[in-house]
């Protein structure tokens, strides 16, 4: 008898797995087909070091720049970018298009994200959001909005126009809370000018590891055995809001009418401590109407040794005590996510000013004839 997949199983216990990974190969060769017919993949998500990683290294885009320049020689590298980020979110759109109808669009969905450098632009990030959701032009798509404060209305906005928002780099609780807002305020708008509210979906990206990654150093003489607990208790009461929230009074009419809740979907969920398991924050919160986003690495460590089971709603009281006691040790938890909000967006906007370097020099290292010299 063969061993269940842990990978669906997750999706019978109600946690979608989406891959946080996207490049041409790919799609070119199959795997994405290959992953949703093998483990019940629901989705796909990309940020501007995953393309900059994809694009960078090799030569697997450089037929596809050659054949953009010669019909558009005079793009700059930024946009010659947006031309292959729209190839390939569009052609993964199709792929998981079946996902999407099958699940009446809760799953199935495709994330490409705005310039990082628009994290603190509240009108260019909508103005970037409409226009790369007209051109790609599938209905199975979110655009990834940071949940900075300056995101926080472009969600509201952009939700209330009928568009899927992705709100990425959150790893405060209150964050979450104003993000949920921004959420329900759009489509309660969207619902008082008469306009449909079903289909409009979205995702809060809830970072993870990282926030371990922060306090663990801190927690170092002082309660060593807290150290790999701090981002599943920040998380978990995460999770306790999302329940009181769409399981309470204020989304009832938006539900009655249809719309879909904004599900939490756990994002830096690889571990990078290597004292831990490699599949802790996947193992840790699994729990249904959720969503764990899995880079290469953690999903094929979890296809071969995942324990599944509904760990998510356990010891939420715990998780809030854990919280609660982190000043007495001298952890300002909040000031912890405010730098790795700002150091995310850091992060983003250096890998894409990295990606059109090497772009540049990709375009540059071509004969007139689209050819890679050298």
């Amino acid at each position: 008898m063969s061993t269940p997949n842990p990978l669906k199983r997750l999706t019978a216990l109600g946690q979608s797995v989406w891959y946080d990974n996207i490049h041409r190969s790919m799609l070119e060769s199959g795997e994405l087909v290959r992953l949703v017919e093998r483990d019940d993949l629901r989705g796909v998500t990309s940020n501007p070091t995953i393309f900059d990683k994809a694009i960078s290294s090799g030569d697997q885009y450089d037929a596809v720049i050659a054949d953009i320049l010669r019909r558009q020689p005079g793009l700059d590298a930024a946009e010659l970018f947006n031309h292959l980020a729209v190839a390939d979110i569009r052609d993964a759109a199709d792929v998981m298009r079946p996902v999407y109808e099958a699940t009446d669009k809760r799953d199935g969905y495709v994330s490409i994200e705005v310039s990082p450098h628009l994290a603190r632009n509240t009108e260019g990030t909508v103005a970037e959001a409409r226009r790369l959701h007209a051109w790609i032009d599938r209905p199975n798509i979110m655009i990834k909005v940071p949940a900075t404060v300056e995101g926080l209305p472009a969600v509201e906005t952009l939700i209330g126009e009928g568009i899927s928002v992705n709100v990425t780099l959150l790893f405060s609780v209150d964050r979450y809370k104003a993000v949920a807002d921004a959420f329900i305020t759009g489509l309660q708008e969207r619902a008082r000018r008469g306009l449909p509210v079903e289909g409009v979906a979205s995702v809060a990206s809830f970072f993870v590891s990282r926030v371990d990654s922060a306090v663990d150093p801190q927690l170092e003489g002082k309660r060593e055995d807290w150290r790999g607990r701090v981002a599943i208790a920040n998380a978990k009461l995460a999770y306790r809001h999302f329940l009181d929230l769409f399981d309470g009074p204020r989304f009832q009419e938006l539900r009655r009418l249809g719309a879909q809740e904004q599900r939490l979907l756990w994002a830096s969920t690889g571990t990078k401590n290597p004292e831990y398991s490699d599949v802790l924050y996947v193992d840790a919160l699994i729990g249904p109407r959720t969503v764990n986003t899995v880079p290469p690495a953690t999903y094929d460590a979890y296809l071969d040794h995942g324990d599944p089971a509904v760990r998510l709603p356990d010891g939420l009281d715990d998780a809030a005590a854990l919280i609660r006691e982190l000043p007495a040790l001298g952890i300002d938890l909040e000031a912890v996510t405010d730098k790795l909000e700002a150091d995310g967006v850091k992060a983003f906007a250096d890998s894409f000013d990295n990606l059109l370097a090497g772009l540049g020099d990709k375009v540059r290292g071509m004969d007139p004839g689209g050819r890679a010299t050298g």
